[in-house]
């Protein structure tokens, strides 16, 4: 699926990525940790081939990617709908640019969502758990083989960030997608993947690579566990580590 070997970034003098080293399998849910600044943007930014690494390779399918665009699905902090757009509108829009969009098939995910009735209806009439969820299905539809999350929770309150997180868990669960997530919380980054990846400070290289022990499916269940909170506490120390310095 996704290799990156040996990736470098910098800006002039200022180095970014240093020596990346991470990988994707077909079907599984890594997530990205790391201090604020420590570049986990501008790694998706070179694996979407907006910008290219200074040293290193990025393959996807066994095709080297570097520099190259519309090759991944991608969703942003932010939901990024079009105001004049309608939900059903935005949902499309993304096969739109690749070819003609299976707008049954658009129906079909906002129906599974909760999302049906509004179909018809604005991004402005949308909570923002809803706006997230058609953001979502957007990226979903566009065929790609890996999905980019870049923390697209982050502007959501604790009770809505949890209720999104489960919702996440049961449309990966149905469709497995191979899916890179940035997160800054650490709970966020246990409950939902597979592998969690820790950077370091600026310039950001590789500082841990954790297999998340949890079985699957998944339940809120969890976060009270013995074993969760050990577990938490060991990132924690990690990503501790790295500000304190």
């Amino acid at each position: 699926m996704l290799t990156i070997n040996g990736l470098d970034k910098a800006y002039g003098d200022l180095s970014v990525l240093k020596n990346i080293n991470l990988h994707v399998r077909d079907r599984e849910f890594v997530a990205i940790l790391g201090p604020s600044g420590s570049g986990k943007s501008t790694l998706f930014q070179l694996i979407g081939g907006i910008i290219k690494p200074e040293h290193g390779t990025i393959t996807l399918n066994n095709e080297v990617i570097n520099g190259k665009k519309g090759l991944i699905s991608y969703m942003p902090q932010q939901p990024s709908l079009f105001p004049w757009r309608t939900v059903l509108e935005n949902v499309v829009l993304a096969a739109e640019l690749t070819g003609k969009p299976n707008v049954e098939e658009a129906k079909q995910w906002l129906e599974k969502v909760g999302l049906a009735e509004f179909e018809n209806s604005y991004p402005i009439d949308l909570s923002g758990g809803m706006r997230q969820r058609v953001s979502f299905i957007r990226a979903l539809l566009s065929k790609q083989s890996l999905l980019c999350l870049d923390e697209p929770f982050s502007a959501l309150d604790e009770f809505t960030r949890i209720k999104m997180q489960k919702w996440l868990l049961s449309v990966w669960e149905e469709n497995r997608k191979s899916v890179l997530f940035i997160t800054h919380s650490i709970e966020e980054a246990i409950f939902l993947a597979d592998r969690i990846y820790v950077l370091s400070k600026r310039p950001a290289t590789m500082k841990a690579e954790i297999t998340v022990p949890f079985s699957r499916p998944r339940n809120e269940s969890l976060l009270e566990t013995t074993e969760f909170f050990d577990l938490k506490q060991q990132i924690f120390q990690y990503i501790k580590e790295e500000i304190v310095e």
